[in-house]
């Protein structure tokens, strides 16, 4: 299971919301660049960088901000906010971005996801946020009465290379992630999940990791990592111990 650090940015800063909530702002950095340096430096495989400013208003917002990563950073960026046609997700991987994460267009239209599936393989991430069951969009300020595995089942068989679905009452709250729901969606479908929203121990990933037979392949963690309730090297070194375990039982 891969770990995978949050590096939000808002008005060119590091910032951590609760619950998506603009107004519960926290700043703990003003170099987004080289917050996503240092997760990478202690071992991060991939960073999920964040556009808030973009996911409010509906394009993107931190240019400047992602393009300083990408210039610091090594390991693949996969990015969200603001993402809502073919010319941004172009302009985004051709300056480096790995994958690119797709929320409310996945509602809104499902066509162009499934188009830049095609055009782009292998790089594009359905963001399904979820509250009460439902999937949430426009940054969490409207939620839609589409449940979330619902969306997810949309996206079978055209491409999206996973689903990163996040609790939002559980995001930024540091209360442990939806083990259930998260599991009932990673039974449901073939694409592989990211889990987000929640984690604030190391025993929240230890969690996590039996789903690892359902599906779920990664998780994303922000807050923990900023408040240090988690760190980084010994959340990679738990999640590199499980892989070799069931790398050993499979080669039996």
């Amino acid at each position: 299971m891969i770990i995978i650090p949050a590096v939000d940015i808002r008005n060119g800063k590091c910032v951590r919301l609760v619950q998506g909530r603009r107004e519960a702002e926290t700043v703990f950095a003003d170099d987004p660049a080289a917050m996503a340096q240092k997760w990478a430096e202690a071992g991060a495989e991939m960073i999920h960088v964040v556009d808030l400013d973009g996911a409010f208003h509906k394009h993107p917002r931190n240019m400047d901000s992602i393009r300083e990563i990408l210039g610091r950073v090594r390991v693949p960026i996969q990015l969200g906010g603001g993402i809502r046609d073919e010319r941004t997700i172009r302009s985004y991987l051709e300056i480096g971005v790995s994958r690119v994460v797709m929320g409310t267009e996945a509602i809104k239209n499902p066509s162009l996801v499934k188009k830049a599936c095609r055009t782009f393989p292998g790089a594009i991430v359905v963001g399904i946020d979820a509250r009460n069951g439902r999937v949430a969009i426009e940054g969490w300020t409207h939620t839609t009465q589409v449940e979330a595995v619902d969306l997810a089942h949309k996206f079978e068989d055209c491409g999206v290379a996973a689903i990163n679905f996040t609790d939002i009452h559980r995001d930024g709250m540091q209360t442990g992630p939806n083990i259930e729901a998260t599991r009932r969606l990673a039974e449901a479908i073939s694409i592989p999940v990211v889990a987000s929203g929640g984690v604030a121990v190391l025993a929240d990933i230890v969690d996590l990791l039996p789903l690892q037979s359902v599906g779920v392949v990664g998780v994303i963690i922000g807050k923990a990592l900023y408040q240090s309730t988690i760190d980084l090297k010994a959340a990679l070194e738990l999640a590199k111990k499980h892989d070799d375990v069931l790398s050993d039982r499979l080669s039996k």
